[in-house]
């Protein structure tokens, strides 16, 4: 099937139910999900429909405020999320202070970190909290969770999770999003889930944002800060060349993983601007 036929028939879909998903454009056309995200992404800048976390919807589509389970998210572009966790990993030197936020991605991070040395880590995650829960030897990293409300995705947010956060001091803040674009910066969904976000981008020294290609371009609810205040950005190599140039334009460096492994020898680094004093 040509391309242009291929994109036609995705646009039908999308005019007819208002919104497609990735995954039953793959089964119904019969091409693989990067085909299907290629697909959408010339429709995009032709203005012919709008991304969103998982496939498209209509111009002008009021935004939305729902926000999928922790199960939900975790099945999607789950290769592209372990190559970016497995990188990040590596940022991470044993017998420090750093802070993990709620997401499947810094989840998968997370997963990494188990046999590190001397680590304490600062985290609103439910989900990763109990991954260290009684396995962690007597060396292994120590977990301060804030507390605070539950939200879907696991996260605990809320006043008394910003409080915990501002009486603490951490290295490095490794931290996931709905949706990252050059003009609405980082979202989500969940206003106290941005509050939260922004406190701890407050107290961290360096800022590390770990999100996939299938994130540019979405807009969520509420922002929770600009991709100036990013210091290292972690993506695959799917994210479009024009937003590399663009997010290059704002953030201190980039690394773009080429292969599923997410080694460091893996990563093309794109040096942006120069990172924000701390």
């Amino acid at each position: 099937m040509l391309a242009r036929h291929r994109q036609s028939l995705i646009l039908q879909a999308v005019r007819s139910d208002g919104s497609a998903r990735v995954s039953d454009l793959t089964q119904q056309l019969g091409v693989s999900d990067m085909t299907i995200r290629r697909d959408l992404e010339v429709l995009a800048r032709d203005g012919l429909v709008e991304k969103v976390h998982g496939g498209a919807v209509l111009p002008g589509t009021p935004t939305t405020a729902h926000e999928p389970g922790f199960e939900d998210k975790l099945v999607l572009e789950r290769p592209e999320k372990a190559s970016i966790a497995h990188s990040a990993a590596g940022l991470v030197r044993p017998g420090t202070a750093i802070a993990i936020t709620a997401g499947t991605t810094t989840f998968a991070l997370a997963q990494c970190l188990i046999d590190v040395p001397g680590l304490t880590i600062v985290t609103n995650s439910l989900r990763v909290a109990n991954l260290f829960s009684g396995t962690r030897g007597a060396d292994g990293p120590a977990i301060v969770l804030t507390g605070g409300m539950r939200t879907p995705s696991d996260a605990l947010v809320g006043p008394v999770a910003d409080l915990t956060i501002k009486s603490l001091h951490f290295d490095t803040l490794f931290l996931g999003c709905n949706g990252i674009d050059p003009e609405a910066g980082l979202t989500t969904p969940n206003l106290a889930e941005a509050e939260t976000n922004r406190t701890f981008i407050k107290l961290a020294r360096r800022v590390v944002v770990l999100a996939d290609h299938t994130k540019w371009g979405v807009v969520s609810l509420a922002s929770f800060a600009s991709l100036d205040d990013v210091n290292v950005l972690i993506t695959d190599e799917l994210l479009p060349d024009q937003a590399r140039a663009a997010a290059s334009e704002k953030i201190g460096e980039i690394l773009v993983l080429r292969h599923s492994d997410g080694s460091p020898r893996a990563a093309e680094v794109l040096s942006g601007k120069a990172s924000p004093a701390r």
